[in-house]
């Protein structure tokens, strides 16, 4: 995401696992599109407006799983999104969270992904000052840290990329390259958003390939032939190909995402639903 996660979280691939697995295991049941899934911050002024009526909105459209980033979603009542959820029939696998936060106030964040019944989290965006060679190597350590932490309350860790990850070689080795690399490839998974990472001009399914059994999930949005963002099957981007290395990634989970989706939302996150929801593995 752009402008909005900055501020707190620093924020589309939309279907998930035919049933719970283990955090990082590759079967077949990965491959296989069931449940299709929401990243929030794509309705974030809708969501912060009125969270109850949105989770309604995208449960009435099919969306079965989302995840919750933005939309100021930290500071609201858990327990009631939860029962929320619940009786919409919505599962929560994994929350977005900030460096800042799990750095300060990492047992609230815990509590937050307990409530809402996630067993992962993800970290969504590095502002700026991360970005350099030595500060990277901290944050990586961070990285490591968080895992490693996070599994002793029973819950997972993953990272979500954007375009600069890869575009900025400090040395001459992108911030991705060293991350994988460098970070506990049991621990630290990879919420692979294919938009940002094609927009960088990476191959998606190079990438998959290199990344098999690291990957968390996917977001999904489509992308223009401007390279502008779009829903999902409106644009340029071949994710049948794509998702047929779904058993090879690992992949858990597939959220819709679109960071500039137009107002009032639905009639775009509903083509993205409906667009994922016709493909067939």
């Amino acid at each position: 995401m752009i402008t909005g996660r900055r501020n707190f979280m620093a924020g589309a691939g939309g279907v998930a696992a035919l049933a719970w697995l283990p955090f990082g295991a590759e079967t077949a049941a990965a491959a296989r599109i069931k449940t299709i899934g929401l990243q929030l911050y794509t309705v974030r002024e809708m969501f912060a407006a009125d969270p109850v009526g949105t989770l309604q909105k995208v449960a009435r459209i099919g969306y079965r799983e989302v995840e919750y980033g933005g939309g100021g979603y930290d500071a609201m009542d858990h327990r009631l999104l939860r029962r929320t959820m619940d009786r919409l029939g919505l599962k929560c696998p994994s929350i977005h969270l900030s460096y800042d936060a799990l750095i300060d106030r990492f047992d609230a964040c815990v509590d937050i992904a307990k409530t809402l019944g996630a067993d992962t989290i993800v970290l969504p965006y590095m502002v700026d000052a991360h970005r350099t060679a030595e500060a990277w190597q901290t944050t990586l350590l961070n990285f490591n840290r968080f895992a490693e932490q996070l599994k002793k309350v029973g819950l997972g860790f993953a990272y979500h990329n954007h375009d600069f990850e890869f575009t900025i070689k400090p040395g001459g080795v992108s911030l991705f390259d060293r991350l994988v690399k460098e970070v506990d490839p049991a621990l630290v998974k990879i919420e692979l958003d294919l938009y940002w990472a094609i927009h960088a001009g990476q191959d998606p399914q190079a990438l998959i390939r290199r990344l098999a059994g690291r990957i968390y999930s996917y977001h999904v949005k489509d992308m223009r032939a401007d390279r502008s963002m779009t829903s999902v099957g409106a644009g340029t981007i071949d994710f049948a190909g794509i998702f047929k290395l779904n058993e090879m990634a690992g992949v858990r989970h597939f959220y819709v995402e679109n960071d500039q989706s137009p107002a009032p939302y639905i009639a775009d996150i509903s083509k993205s639903f409906e667009t994922l929801r016709a493909l067939r593995f």
